[in-house]
């Protein structure tokens, strides 16, 4: 198994466990998923001000060890999100890539 076979098992092992735990209907977990991508990236931005000490406030709250952390929750919501939406999230996401390369990087 592969670390990119791995990250997906367990992606996909996460969004079943969110279905399994969820009382919503499916549209409305669907629009959630999609609304926990903004918190998490709340918690990034609270994050970095934490960790050079925006808030006179507060200091300094938060170390640049805590962004990363608040950076893959972001990741991973991300891809339980793009899960939930389409049964081929990794094709999907590799498409997506392959694309953005190509145009950043031009043709391979």
């Amino acid at each position: 198994m592969t670390y990119d076979d791995d990250l997906w098992t367990t992606v996909d092992r996460l969004r079943a466990w969110l279905d399994e735990n969820n009382a919503s209907p499916p549209r409305e977990a669907l629009l959630l998923r999609m609304l926990k991508l903004s918190e998490e990236v709340g918690e990034v931005a609270e994050a970095v001000i934490g960790a050079v000490g925006q808030n006179p406030r507060k200091g300094v709250s938060h170390t640049w060890q805590d962004v990363e952390s608040e950076l893959c929750d972001v990741v991973v919501t991300a891809l339980v999100a793009l899960g939930t939406l389409t049964p081929d999230a990794r094709g999907t996401l590799h498409a997506h890539v392959a694309r953005l390369a190509e145009r950043s990087l031009g043709p391979a």
